[in-house]
């Protein structure tokens, strides 16, 4: 979901696994050009990952590609976006297999060029659902355009109360690219 510098040639990367929620990784020697974990290591891809370590830090064994999602444009934002709101509203190491599948399936569907706002929309509702803050009401058509404008409405009210006003940094890019 997010990787940063860590001394000379490593990174510290987030990720959001199936079974073990969002955890940091010390990705050792990622930085060098020969290292193996270096062209696995890309945001948004599906990987086989192990890891050993006990601390709030783990350090990364093996990464493996497992699937690729060709994100450009919108599709990419979105996913930064999405990223953003498991990084920001998760705590660390909480699983939530739901959840996972719903971002999974979000990527697949931005991949596939699918309308961004049906997609954005669904794992909304189902972050604010995993993390017991989902809306009281039935599940709705998340491809409808004529439904949308209001759905997104009350998920962004919902989410900016959790997120104590503190706008996403993806959320402004993402409202910009609407008006064109």
């Amino acid at each position: 979901m997010h990787a940063g510098a860590w001394k000379e040639t490593s990174l510290i990367i987030q990720v959001f696994a199936r079974d073990h929620g969002v955890v940091a990784l010390v990705a050792k020697g990622a930085k060098r050009p020969t290292s193996a974990l270096r062209p696995v290591l890309s945001a948004f891809q599906p990987l086989l990952l192990s890891w050993s370590g006990a601390g709030e830090v783990k350090t990364l064994v093996r990464a493996d590609c497992a699937g690729i999602h060709r994100l450009t444009g919108r599709a990419m934002m979105s996913a930064w976006y999405m990223n953003e709101l498991l990084i920001r509203l998760l705590p660390r190491e909480d699983a939530h297999p739901g959840l996972y599948t719903a971002y999974d399936d979000a990527l697949r569907r931005l991949a596939q060029g699918n309308r961004a706002a049906g997609a954005l929309r669904r794992f909304e509702w189902q972050l604010l659902n995993e993390t017991g803050y989902g809306l009281d009401q039935a599940e709705p058509d998340f491809e409808d355009p004529v439904l949308e404008p209001e759905l997104r409405h009350a998920l962004r009210e919902r989410l900016d109360q959790l997120l104590a006003g503190k706008p996403l940094h993806t959320r402004k890019v993402l409202m910009e690219l609407q008006r064109f």
